[in-house]
């Protein structure tokens, strides 16, 4: 679960000291990290000139990647290196609350918090006074959360525009000085053939499931078997039964099941038609938010709060399965990257944890800025600056996907 429980949310502001990142980079300790934990053995930095030239120039400088693995914002630790730039970032209040170790060093190389589930304005005021300053860049993921599906950009929030927009118009009066958004793309590549990795892990989530016998469908055909598997379960957990179909329509019913049955429950009817029922992402922020309120604002019994986790864990499913996107996995484009996002993901569902054992090597590439103006965006419509980070990066997604290996 995203949503800490065990205690309220307080802000922890970033770290300004340049030392301890100058440490950290000294020293590799980020390589070191994400090779034993993340399983990300190398990288390659593209056109990382255009992010030295904005800096040269004197401009704030936020960084919009795409976020599809943990391991992101220490892969960006590499952009960084070769900009000659630290950088600050933006993360969400739960990884805040993994470890004391984690913690200490999110914060000291620049990490600062955000609280998903709610108004976070010292967030927002931190996020526009870094760019204002121009000191170091800032690192916004427009999408908010992970998705492990590299290929498969998901909608970005609007949040990144308006910290941009802000800080431009400050900049601007302070200084005349500008603020620049450069979209960057990050896509991982398996090292190595996939297949011997791949089989190993299945079998371990076949043998979870209680199979045992042996099966000699291809990797793709394999793979399908264990997802259809584990959603016909959820099925049964929630409805009572398995449900036929294809998978895409079975995944959304399911989705809405959980979503309106806890809507209901919790009686959020009318704040979910304000926050757009069409969309999934807003209605999960929503329950999780009214969680968070409940359990440390109206001092609920034992009986709540046990209710108030299975609402939390009924939205969080809601959202894990709304990560599985449509033809992911069609034959025609799969590829072995694919298959390995879609096995950690599952692993994740089932052990709480994936396998990083298979190594990876992750490309970054920097595209050309976009100028911010200080102007106010327009109403009505979505901002064009949002409009041109999600053009930018499904583009440099397009292409940089025909990289991963193609599955026979």
């Amino acid at each position: 679960m995203t949503v800490i429980l065990d205690r309220p949310y307080q802000f922890i502001p970033p770290n300004r000291n340049d030392l301890w990142p100058a440490f950290i980079q000294k020293f590799r300790i980020f390589d070191y990290y994400l090779r034993k934990k993340e399983g990300v053995v190398s990288y390659d930095c593209r056109n990382i000139e255009r992010l030295k030239q904005s800096i040269a120039s004197g401009a704030g400088v936020l960084l919009a990647p795409n976020h599809c693995r943990y391991a992101d914002p220490l892969v960006l630790g590499w952009c960084s290196r070769h900009s000659g730039r630290h950088v600050y970032a933006m993360a969400s209040w739960h990884l805040f609350n993994n470890g004391w170790f984690d913690a200490f060093a999110i914060n000291r190389m620049g990490g600062f918090s955000i609280f998903r589930e709610g108004s976070d304005r010292q967030a927002l005021e931190t996020a526009i006074e870094i760019l204002v300053e121009a000191h170091r860049a800032l690192i916004l993921f427009p999408e908010g959360t992970t998705n492990r599906t590299n290929d498969a950009l998901k909608p970005l929030l609007e949040g990144v525009t308006f910290i941009a927009r802000t800080a431009s118009r400050r900049r601007h009066k302070k200084d005349g000085g500008k603020t620049v958004v450069h979209p960057v793309a990050i896509k991982y590549l398996s090292v190595d053939k996939i297949d011997d990795w791949a089989n190993a892990q299945l079998s371990q989530i076949e043998s979870q499931l209680g199979w045992q016998k042996p099966v000699s469908l291809p990797l793709l055909g394999r793979t399908l078997r264990v997802v259809e598997a584990l959603l016909a379960l959820r099925e049964v957990e929630y409805f009572g039964k398995s449900r036929t179909g294809p998978l895409p329509a079975r995944r959304d019913e399911l989705i809405e099941h959980l979503l309106s049955s806890t809507e209901q429950r919790m009686k959020l009817e009318n704040a979910v038609s304000d926050a757009n029922e069409s969309n999934v992402r807003a209605r999960v922020r929503v329950i999780r938010s009214e969680v968070h309120t409940r359990w440390f604002s109206r001092n609920p019994n034992d009986q709540e709060k046990r209710a108030l986790r299975g609402d939390l864990a009924a939205a969080d499913l809601a959202q894990e399965l709304f990560s599985y996107p449509d033809n992911y996995l069609q034959e025609e484009t799969v590829t072995d990257m694919r298959l390995v996002e879609t096995i950690q993901r599952m692993q994740e569902t089932l052990f709480g944890k994936a396998d990083s054992s298979i190594p990876l090597h992750a490309v970054i590439e920097v595209d050309e800025s976009i100028n911010v103006p200080a102007e106010k965006a327009p109403r009505g419509v979505e901002d064009p600056i949002l409009t041109s980070i999600r053009e930018s990066l499904t583009a440099l997604l397009e292409n940089l996907s025909g990289e991963a290996r193609p599955v026979a």
